[in-house]
């Protein structure tokens, strides 16, 4: 059976402690993702602030069915990729 990968959009920074753990697990779990910083990219942080209602939390995490994570946990990310 030959899948397609998940292609997920982590959105973050690099000073942040969540995203990563998030970026790590993802890479353990050998799921592909493309990696965003908000700190360099302007309207990717205008895109996390209007997910996150006026907020600034990351890791923002979107998935192929546009649905998203904010900040989730190691088990979260797990369950929702199904792992």
């Amino acid at each position: 059976m030959n899948e397609q990968p998940i292609t997920l959009i982590v959105y973050g920074t690099s000073w942040c402690v969540d995203c990563r753990r998030s970026k790590q697990f993802l890479s353990e779990q050998n799921i592909p993702f493309r990696w965003i910083d908000v700190d360099e990219n302007p309207e990717a942080l205008a895109f996390i602030i209007s997910k996150n209602g006026g907020k600034r939390s990351v890791p923002l995490i979107v998935f192929e069915d546009d649905s998203f994570l904010v900040e989730p946990t190691n088990e979260e990310l797990a369950a929702k990729l199904g792992l």
